[in-house]
């Protein structure tokens, strides 16, 4: 199989990489500061954003009106940390992407950005992981996995093209802030479906229901409790 170039890459990549590919930082750190959310807002804030105030660029980057989105500029040479820094960029893109199909390709936006939501509440509380892969394949393979489709199976089963596509767009629009997540789920850290009921839904607080998943968050369980 030959190596694929830079126009090779799908859209929804390359969103993500002309956007960030040419920072020279820690990513793994970047990515988990921007679970943070914003005072008075709860809205999260673009991967791009904290990454560019965090760490220094090697090229302009042009953006064009409010989007993230940046020129790409295939040919040039990448240094070693750039292709690094891509590398994992494009690991963390595909964990998300990953989440949002198999968790909730049957749910429309507003149900896969819930998702999404999950995710990066367990990067800001810091326990569950400081990147999107490693919190996403906690426990993957074991039967104490986080996201149940790391160790059921799925991931082998062939993907819907249509769902797998709008899957990866909608995590590019959502790590470059073109789609922003707004706390719908409340800061939620965990969920199940409703066709289920776990026996740790029992020590949490429900924060919501969106679509066919339900949504729980570990804070206000306790302050319940000390009530």
């Amino acid at each position: 199989m030959s190596k694929k170039t830079p126009d090779a890459l799908r859209r929804s990549d390359r969103i993500l990489v002309g956007a960030l590919t040419v920072v020279l930082a820690a990513v793994s750190a970047a990515v988990g500061a921007a679970a943070a959310y914003r005072p008075h807002t709860e809205e999260l804030k673009p991967v791009a954003q904290i990454v560019a105030q965090a760490a220094p660029v090697s090229a302009p980057v042009s953006l064009a009106g409010t989007a993230t989105e940046a020129a790409y500029v295939p040919g040039r040479a990448k240094s070693p940390a750039e292709e690094l820094v891509m590398n994992k960029l494009l690991a963390e893109h595909r964990c998300l992407s990953e989440a949002l199909y198999y968790e909730a390709r049957g749910e429309g936006e507003k149900g896969q950005k819930a998702i999404a939501e999950v995710i990066f509440s367990r990067m800001r509380k810091g326990n569950y992981g400081h990147s999107i892969c490693a919190v996403v394949y906690e426990g993957a393979g074991q039967p104490a996995c986080q996201f149940s489709f790391t160790c059921n199976g799925e991931l082998k089963k062939h993907k819907q093209p249509g769902a797998w596509m709008r899957a990866q767009t909608l995590a590019a629009q959502i790590l470059t802030g073109e789609s922003q997540l707004r706390g719908a789920t409340g800061g939620a850290v965990n969920f199940h479906a409703t066709t289920v009921e776990p026996e740790w839904a029992a020590e949490m607080a429900r924060t919501t229901q969106i679509g066919n998943h339900v949504f729980y968050k570990k804070e206000a369980a306790a302050r319940s409790r000390a009530m």
